[in-house]
């Protein structure tokens, strides 16, 4: 096998990334030496990878979810251009893991040209090295307005020769309309790569949808390879914040006599809150993404997860109200756990010239430190201790501790100390610090008995990697028996099949 295949979706959260990530896990298991590829990412859910040389970089969570669905580590060739949103108008450039500048909309149109090139490049790069190379689009393929210079659904399809899939979320209803009017706006060139379609997230009887799927098949001249179900345990490392629901995953039955209520704040430029999947991987925890300050009221553990943009999310914090309920929580002495920009937040002062520019900004004051923005993001995959168990994790950050020196709630590999432990105030700058089984129980252990949960008991059992690899595996098996296989293996392999009618009215060149 030699080829690839683009996965493309007539929506954001349409199911691109899972789609990618069962394909690439179903070759995997037929021994195909496969790699995910997303030439440009829109998210501030990233992953850390550290080189030979030691320095580190990024890519989108959702790629390194891919790729552990391939069996390999994560490259940062495998999404060459990461756009970290900071604003409504602004994101930062990661450029092959390395931050090199911040865009708008108007700028972006300078250094297309650059970011195209070194896609088109890191891509050939894969696919002389890869058997197969799995490639998901960004939103919908038929963003009119930007197919001009586009290189990441059908301009990388025509560059590449790729065949393309369009997948459909049915659950929000309209599926079949959105595939007709995904391919009608494409111009014959991108309508003659576009294969076929997938259904996802159906609930019922596949049977219903027979006369749809015969008519839209009948009206494009084009299959739909399989429909989809909606699966329970398809939850993890979403590429976007935006694609939870209002309580993550399922939890089950407490192993203890109570549960343990965790309330994240949804902040508005929320990044990696991937952090909060290990915890609600735990029987009896139930964890809810949220903006209402009645449920920090209700919540026994409150998390402060990351920020792209800490000083404005911290602003808004205080215009909603936020502030005050996180205030009265930790008055009541429940615990509250910061996460790097979420940590960020919780210091005495903050000194930014970095990302908002606004120099110096009072924090929330719950711990004893000063935060001061450095120009060069850390980035890095530390390992070290806490509460007394083993700890690895991640760090994506601008901010550093320039004052205070609490009791600490990680150590370093050397000894350094690492975050703060004051009271029933928690931070720390280490993302996936909760993916350590034994850390994580001891962690909930101790905000459990500060939050009065005397009858919440960890569950022993509990792996989180065997979470994600179930997660993985479940993705695999709804690929392998809700798909045409046969026909997925001939548009990898072959390419896009000839003589795809035209569907009317089209895009002009």
């Amino acid at each position: 096998m030699s080829g690839g295949l683009l996965v493309a979706g007539t929506t954001s959260d349409a199911g691109k990334s899972v789609v990618t990530a069962g394909i690439c896990r179903w070759l995997h298991r037929q021994g195909v030496k496969v790699a995910p590829f997303k030439a440009q990412n829109m998210s501030n859910n990233s992953a850390v990878v550290v080189g030979p040389d030691g320095r580190g970089g990024e890519l989108g969570r959702a790629q390194a979810m891919q790729a552990a669905a391939c069996g390999l580590p994560p490259d940062i060739r495998f999404n060459p251009v990461l756009l970290k949103p900071g604003s409504d108008r602004s994101s930062q450039v990661v450029l092959l893991g390395e931050a090199v500048g911040t865009v708008t909309g108007g700028s972006y149109r300078s250094m297309r040209e650059r970011l195209a090139a070194t896609a088109w490049v890191t891509l050939d790069e894969l696919r002389a090295e890869y058997d197969a190379v799995i490639c998901e689009g960004a939103g919908s393929p038929t963003e009119i307005n930007l197919r001009d210079g586009d290189f990441v659904n059908m301009g990388l399809a025509r560059h590449a020769g790729l065949p393309a899939i369009v997948v459909g979320d049915i659950d929000r209803g309209g599926v079949f309309a959105a595939f007709h009017g995904t391919l009608a706006l494409l111009s014959p060139e991108d309508q003659a790569l576009v294969s076929g379609f997938v259904i996802n997230k159906f609930r019922g009887d596949a049977g219903l949808l027979r006369p749809g799927l015969d008519m839209i098949t009948s009206v494009t001249g084009r299959p739909v390879h399989g429909v989809l179900p909606f699966h329970l345990d398809v939850w993890l490392d979403a590429e976007d914040s935006l694609a939870y629901g209002r309580t993550l995953g399922r939890p089950g039955p407490p192993h203890g006599e109570q549960w343990l209520r965790v309330a994240v704040v949804r902040l508005p430029r929320i990044s990696n809150a991937t952090d909060a999947e290990a915890l609600a991987a735990e029987p009896g925890v139930r964890v809810q993404l949220t903006i209402e300050p009645g449920d920090i009221a209700d919540a026994d553990l409150v998390v402060l997860p990351g920020s792209k943009a800490t000083v404005d999310d911290l602003r808004w914090l205080r215009d909603t109200g936020l502030d005050a309920a996180i205030r009265r929580h930790v008055a009541e002495g429940k615990p509250l756990l910061g996460i790097c920009g979420g940590f960020q937040m919780l210091a005495e002062s903050i000194h930014d010239e970095v990302e908002s520019g606004r120099g110096e900004v009072e924090g929330l004051g719950l711990l004893p430190i000063g935060i001061t923005f450095a120009a060069r993001k850390t980035l890095a995959r530390p390992a070290g201790e806490g509460l007394g168990a083993p700890v690895t994790g991640y760090e994506i950050h601008h901010g550093l501790v320039s004052r205070g020196s609490p009791p600490p709630l990680l150590r370093y590999a050397d000894g350094w100390p690492e975050g703060a432990a004051v009271g029933n105030v928690y931070g720390t700058h280490w993302h996936g610090t909760f993916e350590n089984d034994e850390f994580r129980r001891r962690f909930l252990t101790a905000a459990a008995s500060q939050a009065g949960r005397h009858g919440f008991t960890v569950a022993p059992g509990t792996r989180f990697t065997a979470v994600r690899e179930k997660a993985l595996d479940v993705l695999g098996d709804l690929v392998e028996e809700h798909l045409d296989t046969g026909a997925l293996w001939r548009l990898i392999e072959q390419g896009p099949p000839r003589g795809l009618p035209f569907v009317s009215p089209g895009a002009p060149q």
